[in-house]
């Protein structure tokens, strides 16, 4: 019996920055056959389309784009690729805008993937309507990226909960750069840089953002829970607000909180040094390091980002070197050890890698 072959998956890619151009690098670098043909490339100006494919190589797509005299229209885009036989939407940008026109895609049979975690956190009513519009159009979302990069966070937790396994703590380290901030600041030694200057080194390798408040007012940890909790049955609708809902811990002295430039927040962060080697002193007294952490206790219905002291016998003490995220899974099966994913959990190569995971699990 010959089996009829299944079509190329057409992929749209929104957003050619960083993680886009490392993405199509790798989507078009894959062997032949390729499983994928991509069909359209957007920057936030500029888009280029063919349903056939686009003719394109790794060194040729960026003229492609800067030369075409066409606009996105997103609202266009959907209702192009539903026309398609098999199609995904990957969205590469940090915009609201676009997570925001997620249903639409989904409910009209155009598969989601993407690292921006906009849609997955924020409100409880966006969310919802993502899950109605995937079940209406019988189109799938994944998201692996928004959690680790490329590490296998998310989906290992779906997987975890689809097969009945019953979650009781999630917790770890989810920002690279409070990874690399409390790496270096707080050790087993008492002594050490001031937390000023780890924040300043931070800044300067390009581990924070431009302004480092958006990093220390702990945000981007609140979103990834946010994430996280909503993928467990029992707290699926317990963050009305999504990473607004949870209880963060902001490491942004309220005198710097109205700073807006980020040179000048990082020249005043000394003024604060103390009140920071006061917390390290303390910890390192009771023989712990201080970590900023991201907690979903499901048994006791808290999601939490926080700054806490472990054990310097502990591996979120003895086991991370530089911007890594490790994370820690206590299930029922997975107990009383938890199961733990670690290693780097920022950067264009493997954001981008685990975007790529994603497709193939489309794909295939």
């Amino acid at each position: 019996m010959s089996h009829k072959s299944q079509a190329p998956l057409s992929v749209a890619i929104l957003g050619v920055g960083l993680v886009g151009s490392e993405l199509i690098s790798q989507l078009l670098s894959l062997s032949s056959p390729s499983p994928f043909r991509l069909v359209s490339l957007s920057s936030s100006k500029r888009t280029v389309f063919s349903p056939e494919g686009l003719q394109v190589t790794p060194e040729s797509w960026r003229s492609a784009v800067s030369s075409s005299n066409a606009s996105p229209d997103l609202h266009a885009l959907a209702e192009t690729l539903s026309t398609l036989e098999r199609a995904v939407l990957v969205d590469n940008t940090s915009s609201q805008d676009i997570a925001d026109l997620y249903p639409e895609f989904l409910r009209r049979g155009v598969h989601v993937v993407t690292p921006n975690k906009k849609a997955f956190s924020g409100s409880q009513q966006l969310y919802d309507n993502i899950l109605k519009a995937s079940r209406e159009g019988s189109a799938r979302w994944l998201n692996e990226s928004t959690v680790g990069a490329g590490l296998p966070v998310v989906q290992t937790l779906k997987d975890m909960v689809a097969s009945g396994d019953k979650i009781k703590k999630i917790e770890g380290v989810f920002s690279g750069t409070m990874s690399y901030i409390f790496n270096e600041f707080s050790t087993a030694s008492p002594e050490g840089p001031t937390f000023s200057a780890v924040v300043r080194i931070a800044r300067e390798k390009g581990y924070t953002e431009p302004h480092p408040a958006d990093d220390l007012n702990g945000a981007d940890v609140a979103r990834k829970l946010a994430i996280l909790a909503r993928s467990v049955p029992s707290l699926q609708s317990a963050l009305p607000e999504g990473y607004l809902s949870v209880r963060t811990r902001s490491l942004v002295p309220d005198a710097l909180t109205s700073v807006s430039s980020g040179s000048e927040f990082v020249d005043r962060l000394p003024e604060f040094d103390a009140e920071y080697e006061k917390l390290k002193r303390e910890a390192s007294q009771s023989g712990a390091v201080l970590r900023f952490v991201g907690v979903v206790d499901v048994e006791n219905g808290i999601v939490k980002a926080d700054l806490e002291k472990y054990p310097t016998s502990h591996p979120f003490a003895t086991s991370l070197g530089g911007s890594d995220n490790i994370i820690m899974f206590h299930t029922e099966r997975y107990s009383p050890r938890p199961l733990i994913v670690q290693g780097a959990g920022a950067g264009a190569a493997v954001t981008a890698m685990g975007v790529m995971s994603d497709l193939f699990k489309l794909a295939s």
